[in-house]
């Protein structure tokens, strides 16, 4: 360690016992970028700045003391809650950078059944939460793929989704209120009422912050009642994706909220239901909830698929869609095993770009999208899939994951430059030309952020003013959101 590294260690060791900090090199090595680069990384290429120490407060006011004493002295923070992140958020691009870890902070503090919602400390694990919530009958209705890993703090701070949005909606739905810290150490605490009209709705300074305006370090939620006695699963194999996105639409602007309604190209769907897809498209959908709604919303979706037969091939028995929901989450050893396959043999498999548009606008973008990769990527004969699927909608429009993998014919630290950057380049395009959302529901971290200005317009004042007003020094999670455009092109590589 250098004479400044020894002293700011020296010195954080009179805010946190000695056993709160990590300074590892393994460790700091693993804490210097996210799963966006789990290729280079895990073939030890990466070339961005380790962070000084990894800290792990225990309580609101610790995170007080380290933001007031990074600001002091013009240290970068990087807030860190379950590690899940998938778009750069977590990489390091400063010398001078401490990661604050919440998962010390791990307390479940109230389940509250009567007024249906649950607080918890930023650090709790989602699936920590919903095991005992199912005890006594009840649900977040929060499950992205990361559930048994991801951790409360940081889906608030990235805006997250979950598998049965379109009945439950995504965290900004289900966020009752929250406590944040601030880089000048203000604790501000957001109280839990269902709605109110007190000026502008200011949980979402922190919601979606994605660490770059402050910490959050607790989190209330709403919870539901847990009926999956009575879940009903359809599924088809269907012409194109006109059909399916036509289907979807059809169920939404009647009024009715499937927990799940998805649609996968036919390429995607080899993914993911390669022992029964027949080279088609799959359409698939959950009904959940009190019996008569299942049994409503289950004969909306047949009305609906009778509505547009002339595109379906055939119904899929209903016990294969609920096995592949049963094994879609993620796990460690899962994790592990992907990054070991990918390592092993050069080759990636699950890359994503996940954007929103309207109804109208969102087949457009996917067509143009996979006109322009096949016409445009110079890798393209590297590419072992491309394609896509919807999996969370809305009233009035539908998000699209793009999806693509490849086998890695170059450097491992050009990796990203090489296949990922170009073609996400290329569907980042396409949406914002249609007036779509380039990001949906991962966030825009660091390798989204050259983007910012223009998926904002004119309302990127307000985004800015925010950071000018509650992080005047720039120390927390510099370049992620706000952009930094040598840096994104310094660090694109390994």
């Amino acid at each position: 360690m250098t004479m400044k590294t020894n002293q700011t260690v020296e010195e954080l060791k009179d805010l946190l016992s000695e056993d709160q900090i990590v300074t590892d090199d393994e460790a700091l090595y693993n804490a210097s970028a996210d799963r966006y680069k789990k290729y280079p990384k895990s073939k030890n290429v990466l070339d961005v700045p380790k962070p000084l120490a990894i800290v792990y407060p225990h309580s609101p006011e610790e995170v007080k003391s380290l933001l007031m004493y990074c600001n002091e002295h013009l240290i970068n923070v990087i807030p860190r809650s379950g590690k899940t992140g998938t778009e750069g958020g977590l990489e390091n691009w400063k010398q001078k950078t401490i990661v604050i870890d919440g998962s010390k902070m791990n307390n479940i503090i109230d389940i509250d059944t009567y007024n249906m919602q649950a607080t918890v400390q930023s650090g709790v694990k989602l699936q920590t939460l919903e095991d005992e919530l199912r005890k006594v009958g009840y649900t977040t209705g929060h499950s992205p793929q990361s559930k048994p890993v991801a951790q409360l703090g940081g889906l608030v701070a990235t805006r997250s989704i979950g598998q049965f949005s379109t009945l439950y909606g995504a965290m900004e739905d289900m966020l009752v209120g929250l406590e944040c810290v601030f880089p000048e150490g203000n604790i501000s605490k957001i109280k839990n009422v269902p709605r109110r009209s007190g000026g502008p709705d200011i949980r979402h300074i922190a919601l979606g912050n994605e660490g770059a305006l402050c910490y959050i370090t607790e989190v209330t939620v709403k919870i539901f009642k847990y009926t999956p006695e009575n879940n009903e699963f359809h599924g088809y194999l269907i012409e194109d994706m006109e059909t399916g996105i036509s289907i979807l639409r059809e169920v939404m602007v009647n009024g009715y909220r499937p927990s799940v309604a998805r649609c996968y190209s036919e390429e995607d769907a080899r993914n993911h239901f390669g022992h029964f897809y027949e080279g088609k498209c799959v359409l698939i959908f959950m009904a959940e909830g009190a019996k008569g709604i299942v049994k409503a919303t289950s004969e909306a979706i047949d009305e609906a698929v009778e509505k547009f037969q002339s595109g379906i091939v055939k119904q899929v028995d209903s016990s294969l869609i609920e096995d592949w929901f049963n094994n879609l989450n993620w796990d460690q050893s899962k994790i592990d095993a992907e990054i070991e396959e990918m390592v092993k043999h050069d080759k990636h498999d699950g890359f994503t770009t996940e954007i929103s548009a309207d109804w109208e606008n969102v087949i457009k973008i996917y067509n143009n999208v996979m006109a322009r990769v096949k016409d445009e990527f110079d890798r393209v004969e590297d590419l072992t899939m491309l394609g896509g699927h919807s999996s969370h909608s809305y009233l009035n429009g539908t998000n699209m994951y793009f999806v693509y993998n490849y086998e890695i014919n170059c450097a491992p630290e050009d990796e990203l430059l090489t296949y990922h950057h170009p073609i996400h380049q290329i569907i980042i395009e396409e949406t914002l030309k249609q007036g779509g959302s380039m990001c949906h529901h991962h966030g825009i971290g660091k390798y989204r952020s050259e983007w910012t200005k223009e998926e904002h317009g004119s309302a990127y004042y307000m985004l800015e003013k925010l950071k000018e007003a509650f992080d005047p020094n720039g120390i927390m999670n510099h370049g992620t959101i706000f952009p930094q455009p040598n840096e994104v092109k310094k660090y694109i590589r390994g």
